[in-house]
This record gives structure tokens, C-alpha cells and sequence, in this order.
């Protein structure tokens, strides 16, 4: 059962992924202050939303972090129209190349919402920990942020 989920998340992940053209048709082109604090822990831009962030905090001793979003964002990750869902507040712990205790951000895949826990940055490439499963990918795929789509809930 393991082995099939791993070949299935992989598949989608690497689906969601691949698109080397820019999805976004009005990308951000001045980054916020927390896509900067993004850049400087070594992550892309794209691992947010463009436009609508609120507030953040980060801890500069634990690394323990938050980020406020008007409300849940919703984005429909290209080519094949994948959702990914950001709920009003997202955390977790934050140190150079490494996000950890990540809560707040999840996909779906195969008919079932997939919380992704963790994200670890080795400078060309991305690796997505949801559970004990992980999966690696290009990090230029997310060198720019998608604006969230229709209205944001303030659930």
C-alpha cells in the first residue's frame, strides 16, 4: 500500500510540478517582506501566496514562525488544475534550507486532502514531506508567487 501511494503522489507531484512555463498570468513582481524572509532561508517566493498576507512572525532564535493571510487561499496549481489550499494562519519552524512542523498548507491528490508537513530546500530542488513520504522537484517551479483565487474565507 505504501509503494502504490508513494508511485501515485509522486505521479501527481511530479504532474503539478513539470509546467516550466509561468502559471501565473499576474505574478507579484515586487515580493513582500515575508517572501524576502523566504529568499533568505533559502526557499522560493512561490511556497506563498502573492497577495495576500496579512502578517508574519518569526522567532530569530527558535525559527518558530506564523503567517497571516486575509483568509483560507485557495490555488489551482497548473497544468491539470490541482487544488492547494492555504488556510488564514500558517506555522511551523523555520531554519536555513529547512521548514519543519508545517501546518496550514495542504493538496489534493486521489480524492483525498494531503497535508504537506515539512519542506527541506537544497538550493536547485524542493523536497515535500507530507507524512513520512517525500518527494523531490525543481525549485525554479516556484519562483513565482499564484495569486489566490475568488474570495478568501475568513474561515
Amino acid at each position: 500500500m505504501t509503494e502504490f501511494f508513494f508511485f501515485f503522489f509522486s505521479f501527481f507531484l511530479l504532474i503539478v510540478s513539470g509546467s516550466s512555463q509561468n502559471p501565473n498570468p499576474n505574478p507579484n513582481p515586487t515580493p513582500s517582506a515575508v517572501h524576502d524572509e523566504l529568499k533568505s532561508f533559502g526557499f522560493p517566493i512561490g511556497l506563498l501566496p502573492s497577495t495576500t498576507v496579512l502578517g508574519y512572525n518569526i522567532n530569530q532564535t527558535s525559527g518558530d514562525f506564523s503567517v497571516d493571510l486575509g483568509g483560507a487561499c485557495k490555488i489551482t496549481l497548473p497544468p491539470d488544475n490541482y487544488l492547494a489550499t492555504y488556510s488564514k494562519r500558517i506555522t511551523g519552524k523555520i531554519d536555513q534550507g529547512r521548514i519543519a512542523r508545517l501546518d496550514g498548507i495542504r493538496v489534493r491528490a486521489f480524492f483525498r486532502w494531503w497535508s504537506i508537513t515539512g519542506i527541506r530546500s537544497t538550493g536547485d530542488n524542493l523536497v515535500f514531506e507530507v507524512g513520512g513520504i517525500t518527494a523531490k522537484y525543481p525549485s525554479k517551479n516556484f519562483d513565482e508567487s499564484l495569486a489566490c483565487e475568488g474570495k478568501h474565507s475568513a474561515s
